[in-house]
Parts: structure tokens; C-alpha cells; sequence
């Protein structure tokens, strides 16, 4: 049992790309799809599909690298963390490496970057920072 999956699948992410990896395989949940949706609809993970293998599913993350094997995600951080909760509000959203990065909210209306949740004028838990 994981005690804390969005570290568990940004750790699997981070591993798989330092290890030169084509793919990764991520045990299912909701919060993780959306995640990695929210990864891939910027452009940072290639395509993704959900497997049932058994009676459970996984998903099937294609990684993206630049040139030959250069990474594209420097660096995962994971913000808020199951024993320090962090939540922030839309107006307190600061960008994230002068806007090179982005960061990664839990909000009433799903999963979002921040830029999205600036537009939608919602706040949430700040899950993680990525650039």
C-alpha cells in the first residue's frame, strides 16, 4: 500500500526518465489520470492509455525527451504532502520559474495548472510544481 500516490507516480516518472526509459507503468486511480492528463495536455508526457490488467488497471505512460534522451521534466517536486496539506487561493498563485514551470492544484472543478485555475478564479491544494 502507498501512502501517498502523487509521490509515488511523480517518483515513478522521475525514475523512468533518469533511467532512459520509452514508457512507465502506473498503478490506476482517478488523481493519477488526471494528473498525468493535465502532463500530457502540456505537452510534458506523450501519450497515455489506461490497461486493465486483471482485475486491475494500470496506465501506460510514453515518456518525452528531447533530441537523444535529453529530459523534458527537470524537475518534480511535490508540494503538498499528506502530513503539511498546503491550499492556496487563485489571486495567491505566483508563476513558477517565471512562468516556465507550472503548478499542479486538486480544485473543486478537477485537476488544473495554475494558469487554468487563475482563468476559472479557483483555488485548491497545490499539489505539485514542475519544470
Amino acid at each position: 500500500m502507498v501512502t501517498d500516490p502523487v509521490a509515488d507516480l511523480l517518483a515513478r516518472i522521475r525514475n523512468a526518465q533518469t533511467a532512459k526509459h520509452e514508457s512507465v507503468s502506473i498503478p490506476h486511480s482517478k488523481l493519477k489520470q488526471g494528473l498525468i492528463k493535465v502532463l500530457h495536455d502540456e505537452g510534458y508526457l506523450g501519450s497515455f492509455r489506461v490497461v486493465e490488467e486483471g482485475s486491475r488497471k494500470k496506465i501506460h505512460v510514453t515518456l518525452r525527451y528531447v533530441g537523444k534522451k535529453q529530459l523534458v521534466l527537470t524537475h518534480l517536486d511535490r508540494t503538498s504532502k499528506p502530513g503539511r496539506r498546503i491550499y492556496v487561493g487563485y489571486k495567491d498563485l505566483k508563476p513558477i520559474r517565471s512562468g516556465l514551470g507550472m503548478a499542479i492544484l486538486s480544485t473543486p472543478k478537477g485537476i488544473l495548472t495554475d494558469r487554468q485555475a487563475k482563468d476559472e478564479k479557483v483555488g485548491g491544494e497545490l499539489l505539485c510544481r514542475i519544470w
